[in-house]
């Protein structure tokens, strides 16, 4: 079985060489296997010991970012007018749901629970409602709810 101690102290600066250049670990076994001449020859596991017990670690391949999607956020339109939609469907967990489009643009979906609690989500987190669009949502909802 091969070790680290088998190896002369110039071919272990060379080994080192080849470890911060890049080599990965079949690289470098193939290197000791071929420029050092050690026979027999010198296996993936041993090379790999050999590497530990020498103190050497090898440099992870430059592995390109996976690109993110281009976040293409949707422009805000003001209207003059809260508008409400009452989902056909309900979303689960809830008596009645629906989406929201406030004067400033901020969409949102809307929900009652089981408790009577509107609860509305808007896309952007920490998004206030003005008072006089709560007001409108609220005078809306009940209207189109009542229908």
């Amino acid at each position: 079985m091969f070790s680290a101690k088998d190896l002369t102290p110039v071919q272990v600066e060379q080994i080192k060489v080849w470890a911060s250049e890049g080599d990965q670990l079949a690289n470098i076994q193939r290197k000791i296997n071929s420029d050092f001449g050690i026979s027999p020859s010198v296996t993936y596991l041993d090379t790999r010991f050999t590497l530990i017990d020498l103190g050497i670690e090898l440099i992870s391949p430059d592995e390109p970012e996976p690109k993110k999607p281009e976040e293409t956020k949707e422009k805000l339109v003001p209207q003059e007018y809260v508008d409400a939609t009452v989902d056909k469907i309900v979303r689960p967990g809830y008596l009645a749901s629906g989406s929201v489009v406030f004067t400033d643009g901020m969409k949102a979906t809307w929900g009652i629970d089981q408790m009577g609690k509107l609860n509305v989500d808007p896309q952007e987190p920490g998004y206030k409602v003005t008072d006089a669009d709560t007001i409108a949502f609220q005078e809306l909802l009940r209207d189109k709810l009542q229908s």
